[in-house]
């Protein structure tokens, strides 16, 4: 589980908009965390909540984990880490959040669906999981925001990727850019400094906008704020997402 940082996170706050300008494009400065802008990207990324903490308007109450909107037929889909997933309670999500308002609404999880090897036996190597959502007004969640495609398959630090997620201690979305690096043969690693409590389930998007990695996996993404982890997005990923994109 990410540890809470409350120092880092006013220090984060401080960043400077160049800095984050940089990060939000992709290419720039590495491993430079900061103030995720709004753009088309980031809003495809929300925070989850107890369902209870959400109402039928825009404010929503505490949030805690991380997720993202993924490419599907059916266009109602998220992902993020098993681990956020697995617990008992209804729970909705809010992309684009910020300062306690959901501008693209506030999504009720309708199903989830969670990998053999997490629901058998919480396995880190399983760390990653899918919900379907409700729709809103006849609409679902990608008509709204749209979706990335989600890439199995992919070679560990083929590329630089973005990290999108929430804080526990911030209303808005923080975000990193960074190469991932093997950490074994299923988890690969990021250096990316205050990813603290509330960023399990944050995208790892490349510079094509696909998910190619989940936070989540080894230490339930880490047991530091500044090194964070990812399933390597393999089979039981790929056979996952199968499933739950033909979800009717």
């Amino acid at each position: 589980m990410k540890r809470n940082a409350l120092l880092g996170a006013v220090v984060l706050l401080a960043v400077t908009s160049a800095s984050e300008a940089a990060a939000d494009g992709g290419p720039g400065p590495l491993g430079v965390t900061a103030v995720a802008a709004a753009t088309a990207q980031s809003e495809r990324v929300g925070a989850l909540f107890a369902a209870a903490d959400a109402d039928a308007g825009r404010r929503v109450g505490e949030h805690f984990c991380t997720a993202s909107v993924v490419h599907s037929a059916h266009r109602d889909l998220i992902v993020t880490a098993a681990h956020c997933l697995g617990g008992a309670g209804e729970l909705a999500f809010a992309p684009g959040y910020r300062n306690g308002r959901a501008p693209y609404g506030i999504w009720r999880v309708e199903r989830v669906f969670l990998p053999d090897g997490w629901a058998q036996g919480q396995d880190e190597d399983s760390d990653v999981a899918f919900a379907v959502l409700h729709e809103r007004g006849g609409e679902d969640v990608e008509d709204v925001v749209g979706g990335n495609r989600f890439a199995t398959r992919t070679t560990t630090g083929a590329t630089a990727v973005t990290v999108t997620g929430y804080p526990d201690s911030l209303e808005v979305p923080v975000r990193c850019t960074n190469r991932p690096t093997a950490h074994n043969s299923t988890q690969q690693r990021i250096d990316c400094p205050d990813l603290t409590g509330g960023t399990s389930g944050s995208p790892w998007v490349n510079g094509d906008g696909e998910v190619v990695g989940v936070l989540g996996g080894h230490e339930q993404g880490g047991a530091t704020a500044d090194i964070s982890y990812s399933v390597v997005l393999g089979p039981e990923a790929a056979e996952l997402y199968r499933d739950a994109a033909s979800d009717p």
